[in-house]
């Protein structure tokens, strides 16, 4: 399996953590397509820990974090 953990507005109408089969996914980039996530709407992209890109090899066992923009003032 591969754990999926969104986090702030990125989990409206989503849970914290998505546990996906890895069939039919060969990247982050399908993890966003299955779950519905436009990749515009995700600033940081993690995979066990370390930065990645949509395009990045996802494997079976990874754990795959998805954080928004942040903004502030």
């Amino acid at each position: 399996m591969i754990e999926v953990r969104v986090f702030a507005t990125l989990r409206q109408g989503r849970d914290k953590v998505t546990l996906l089969s890895p069939e039919g996914i060969a990247c982050a980039g399908d993890i966003l397509d299955r779950m519905n996530i436009p990749q515009e709407e995700v600033s940081i992209l993690l995979i066990n820990g370390f930065h990645h890109k949509p395009e990045s090899e996802v494997k079976d066992g990874d754990i795959v974090a998805l954080f928004p923009p942040v903004g502030g003032g």
